[in-house]
Formats: C-alpha cells, sequence, structure tokens
C-alpha cells in the first residue's frame, strides 16, 4: 500500500490585537497496520500530552530556541479538541458544532497576539509513542515544522484523543504567543553568622533571582519581597527591593525565618523560599 505524501490544510488562524498570521496545517501520515482501541485512563492521557511537550521541546532546545511553556487554558482546549475529532473520527480544524481552537480561546478570554494549531492522527497502541509519532510527524513536515519550531510563540499545549471507531490517536497541539504568565524564579543561598556581641549575632542573607526567559515576551523582574519572623510569630515584611542581599543584627536565643519570593513586571510571583537560622 503506497502511503504517498502527507495532506496538508492551510487556513489562518483569527488573532487579537497584532498583526500576526500564522497558518495551520494538518497532518494526516498512516502508519501501515491499525491497532485496535484499548481501554486507558486518564493518567496514561495525560503522561502522553506531557511527553509530547517534552519531545517538542527537546527539539526546539537542540535548535537554540527557548522551551514553550504549558499553559492549563490551552491544555484544556487541546484535550478537548482531540476529543471532539475522535469522536468525529475526522481530522478537522473545524467541529462539527462549527468551532475551531480559535473560537475555543476567544470563548474561555485567552488573550493572544498570534495564535496556531497543528493536528494529526497516527496509531501505535503505546500512547508515549504515539505521543513521539506525532511530534515527528509534524516535524518532517515542513508547515508544521515551521509552527512547531517557530520563534514567534511561547505557549503551548498538546492533546490525545483515542477514536473508539477506529482506533486512530489523534493529536492537537495549540500554540500562542500571549502575555507572559510564568513566574519569575528566586533562590537562596545559606545565610551567614558573624559575631557582634555576647547577645546578638550579625546575619547576612543572599539570594538571587530573575524572570523566567520565554521566546518571547518575557515581562522582566520587577521586585523581591522580603519578610522574617521569630519563633514562629507573625511574619514582618520589608520593603520591596530590587537588592540581593539584607544584614541583620538579632538576638540569641530565639529561631529566626527570613523568605523571599520575587516578582515580574506581568504580575507574576514566584513561591517563596525560606531559610531558619537558630541563634
Amino acid at each position: 500500500m503506497s502511503l504517498g505524501r502527507p495532506r496538508a490544510h492551510h487556513r489562518p488562524m483569527p488573532f487579537l490585537r497584532r498583526r500576526f498570521m500564522p497558518l495551520l496545517f494538518a497532518a494526516v501520515l498512516l502508519l501501515p497496520a491499525a491497532v485496535p482501541a484499548a481501554a486507558s485512563t486518564d493518567s496514561a492521557v495525560a503522561s502522553a500530552e506531557s511527553a509530547a511537550l517534552t519531545y517538542a521541546n527537546d527539539k526546539r532546545t537542540s535548535k537554540g530556541l527557548r522551551p514553550l511553556r504549558l499553559d492549563t487554558r490551552l491544555q484544556t482546549i487541546a484535550h478537548d479538541r482531540a476529543v471532539t475529532m475522535a469522536s468525529e473520527d475526522e481530522l478537522n480544524h473545524k467541529q462539527a458544532d462549527g468551532n475551531s481552537a480559535s473560537t475555543l480561546m476567544d470563548q474561555a478570554g485567552i488573550k493572544r497576539y498570534g495564535a496556531g494549531e497543528i493536528i494529526a492522527f497516527n496509531y501505535p497502541s503505546n500512547y508515549t509513542t504515539s505521543a513521539k509519532t506525532a511530534i515527528q510527524q509534524w516535524i518532517d513536515s515542513s508547515g508544521h515544522y515551521a509552527i512547531l519550531m517557530s520563534a514567534n510563540y511561547n505557549y503551548v499545549a498538546f492533546g490525545m484523543a483515542v477514536s473508539p471507531d477506529s482506533g486512530r490517536r489523534y493529536w492537537a497541539g495549540v500554540f500562542i504567543k500571549g502575555p507572559d504568565r510564568t513566574p519569575a524564579w528566586v533562590k537562596q543561598y545559606a545565610p551567614v553568622k558573624q559575631y557582634y556581641t555576647s547577645t546578638r549575632t550579625r546575619v547576612t542573607f543572599r539570594w538571587a533571582g530573575a524572570d523566567t526567559l520565554l521566546q518571547v515576551l518575557t515581562s522582566g523582574l520587577r521586585s523581591y519581597e522580603i519578610a522574617r519572623r521569630t519563633d514562629d510569630g507573625a511574619w514582618v515584611s520589608y520593603p520591596a527591593t530590587r537588592g540581593t542581599s539584607v544584614t541583620t543584627t538579632w538576638a540569641r536565643g530565639h529561631t529566626y525565618q527570613f523568605r523571599v519570593r520575587a516578582l515580574d513586571w506581568a504580575g507574576n510571583w514566584s513561591g517563596w523560599r525560606t531559610v531558619t537560622v537558630t541563634l
């Protein structure tokens, strides 16, 4: 049986605000033998979807691009798109109800400056193998490759579902160029204690942080919030700072905690990083 060349569909996706017009493609590469669909768990599907993201980012970083970040809102859309295609058993950018990835993003209120979708199906019974196969299908098609390896997107999600009729594993990848939703990061170093007086100790805290770099639209680090507490009491905050160290003198005979977190210009906070000092 001759498989021939993969078919691809080209359609511009609507976008918001800026004039980005990425093309949408659908990969239809068939493997020779169909395998009957097997019962699956939600965790197995989620694991395959996560594997697809890992495989895609491995390809991107191998070419010097930054990894695309997972957007959980897109994850819902990508998975729903795959489920719909599997239920209809048809590879299509537009569903029978008229919805597309773009209209689903509009309904979810997802702000974006550009967007794209790539779709495919294959037959491997192992879901992780199916994920790897889908990524390779897209890589082997120049139009799909252009979206997968684009320098104009920063967020993505992949969805998979199995057709109960044909056993096909349907895949959807939804990409956007959107506002920074990724927290900054911060780490603390071990505090340095110095003798000060017989009853007090000077302690220096140091930390480092930055905004997580995206492929595009990284908002940048804005400031740090720092706070301390004594013997599990209430937290006392310091003024916001761009500094990366503070030195204080505390009475001995107590246990102190010092914490720091980072804020980017898009309003995303890192988690707290806390160290404990007993004097």
